[in-house]
């Protein structure tokens, strides 16, 4: 077990928050929730911007919400809704927002630090609404999957591509025409 593993397997968020496995979210709605694919994320490394969501399954839904709420990932259904930050703090500076704590999920921007086979460490780039809940502040570090990996950032797109060899590129490739597949 690598160090990271090991920081992972002992980090913990307060009121039940945990880290969302994107594999897992697509997986269960592979019409609308896409991530990247893993030649992608093979490639991320220290100094790139990856999304990551956290959440917890015991808040619900309140009652001066919907009944059901669109994913800002996805599109689909959701029985809560997810806070959401379009790009890291660091590069798009917003005034501090005063949205109460809800209970909500959040996606949010961390800038890889440290790699170390599949794990992560990070610092998260973002302010979030709900951390008076879960504890994650920002320039707090975090360990995390790359299963935990919702996107990586777009402007590291080009970055990503050039580091890759043939066979990546043949991956990518093939992986880019199954999505054109699928949404013919």
């Amino acid at each position: 077990m690598n160090h990271l593993q090991q920081q992972f397997s002992n980090q913990q968020f307060s009121n039940e928050y945990q880290l969302v496995n994107g594999v897992a979210m697509h997986t269960e709605n592979p019409d609308n929730f896409h991530i990247p694919p893993n030649v992608i994320k093979r490639h991320v490394s220290p100094g790139q911007f990856v999304e990551l969501r956290i959440d917890s399954p015991r808040f619900s839904v309140h009652e001066d919400a919907a009944q059901k709420c669109t994913c800002p990932s996805c599109n689909g259904e959701l029985s809560k809704p997810i806070l959401r930050h379009d790009h890291p703090a660091s590069l798009v500076p917003l005034p501090k927002q005063n949205i109460p704590s809800r209970g909500w999920g959040e996606d949010f921007w961390v800038k890889v630090s440290e790699r170390d086979g599949d794990h992560f460490r990070g610092v998260v780039d973002n302010l979030l609404a709900e951390a008076r809940l879960h504890g994650l502040n920002q320039d707090v570090e975090i360990i995390f999957h790359e299963d935990h990996i919702l996107a990586v950032h777009d402007i590291h797109r080009q970055e990503l591509v050039a580091e890759m060899d043939g066979a990546d590129l043949k991956e990518l490739t093939q992986w880019l025409a199954e999505l054109r597949r699928f949404e013919l």
